[in-house]
């Protein structure tokens, strides 16, 4: 066993930290950055409990239903991760970090520059700015490839700040690969990406996983994906070790099937009959059943995130004294007159064969719009929000 210690997620200090447990040295939990001198020296106190010797990294990490989970990394899966990582994009190079490292996205990509054995350069702590990132991707070694990992958040705003500055938009293109995960990619963000000529690559996994396993739908390194009534399991050499203390979560969490671990998803998934990619249909919890048929909601919002001005959209379930619940879309400000909007979120959601019981019947604005500490939406205060007498969007 071994000590776990907290570590500000501030990059100098993570990565002198995680090069050490990487190395076999304490395992380190990052923690975000404080504001002042004397929470960085309690974030950086020894935690209580300790670890198994082959423990690199905790990560907390909470969905939009669950308490939080304090996944336990080992060296070798994230070693392993990297290393499937590159051998994806064709070579090792040098990545920036525009993610904070309390975030596996983040911790892995100066996991990652650690492997590759190249200097990773840092975005300013703070609200991400694009100004910053493309001053950042200009102090980038010319010799090496160029990487990034962001979420669609993220992705959205270079594309909004190149077409008003030519600089940030060569920083955007300048990348050999632009890793996009975190939550699902909005169609029409990413057609804005490859009309920009940013290469994109969107990438599925999670914590369990030592960030992403699957990139464009195709699994890398040795991992593989099976379906288990209809939900994704994954296995391979990235996945973790269970969780911190919790042994009946992990239990739940991990199967070990003829020498086989496997980590039981909570999202519906499957293969693309034309091309044998991984197509996420949506999480497990996410499906309502409207007038007897089972709708999963993450395919109504992919539809519907097909439209302009909807690239952001959530959808989430409302009770209807008829069919029992419908679909209501969220968004975060006016689309315009509503009645028209509405008739196309209709026909949106009949073109892509989702059928009548998943026609929008409701389009509501959330002002503020509510979100988890990761920065996803709160789905369960956007339901709320939804479910309460219809305004004039209703």
């Amino acid at each position: 066993m071994k000590p776990l210690i907290r570590v500000q997620a501030d990059a100098t200090e993570l990565t002198r930290a995680l090069a050490a447990a990487l190395d076999g040295g304490p395992a380190v939990w990052p923690v975000p950055e404080a504001g002042d001198g004397s929470a960085a020296a309690a974030a950086s106190a020894r935690v209580g409990s300790e670890v198994d010797d082959r423990i690199a990294l905790v990560v907390e990490t909470s969905g939009s239903t669950d308490a939080p989970k304090r996944v336990l990394l080992s060296a070798d899966a994230l070693v392993a991760s990297a290393d499937a990582t590159h051998d994806a994009l064709g070579s090792a190079g040098q990545w920036l970090l525009a993610l904070p490292g309390h975030y596996i996205a983040g911790a892995q990509v100066i996991v990652r520059g650690l492997v590759a054995g190249t200097e990773t350069v840092a975005l300013p702590a703070g609200a991400f700015d694009a100004a910053a990132f493309a001053e950042a991707s200009a102090r980038m070694h010319d010799h090496v490839p160029h990487y990034t990992s962001l979420v669609p958040t993220q992705l959205a705003r270079l594309l909004d700040a190149a077409e008003r500055d030519a600089f940030v938009g060569a920083a955007l293109r300048s990348f050999d690969a632009v890793l996009v995960g975190g939550q699902a990619l909005a169609p029409v963000l990413a057609e804005r990406a490859e009309a920009a000529g940013v290469r994109v690559v969107r990438t599925y996994g999670s914590s369990e996983t030592a960030g992403g396993c699957v990139y464009d739908g195709v699994p890398i390194g040795d991992t593989r994906i099976r379906f288990v009534d209809g939900r994704i399991e994954l296995s391979g050499s990235s996945l973790a070790d269970g969780y911190l203390d919790d042994p009946e979560r992990t239990a739940a969490a991990f199967v070990a099937e003829r020498g086989t671990r496997w980590y039981r998803t909570g999202d519906l998934g499957e293969l693309d009959d034309a091309t044998g990619r991984l197509r996420v249909r949506g999480r497990a919890d996410d499906v309502m059943i409207s007038g007897g048929v089972k709708v999963v909601l993450g395919e109504v919002e992919r539809a519907v995130r097909r439209l302009e001005g909807f690239d952001a959209a959530v959808v989430v379930a409302v009770p209807d004294p008829e069919w029992g619940e419908r679909a209501a879309v969220v968004v975060a400000a006016p689309v315009g007159d509503a009645a028209s909007a509405l008739r196309g979120l209709r026909e949106t959601t009949d073109a892509a064969g989702l059928g009548p019981a998943a026609r929008p019947v409701r389009l509501v604005v959330a002002d503020p719009w509510p979100t988890l500490a990761s920065g996803k939406p709160d789905r369960r205060a956007l339901a709320a929000i939804a479910a309460s007498p219809p305004g004039p969007l209703g």
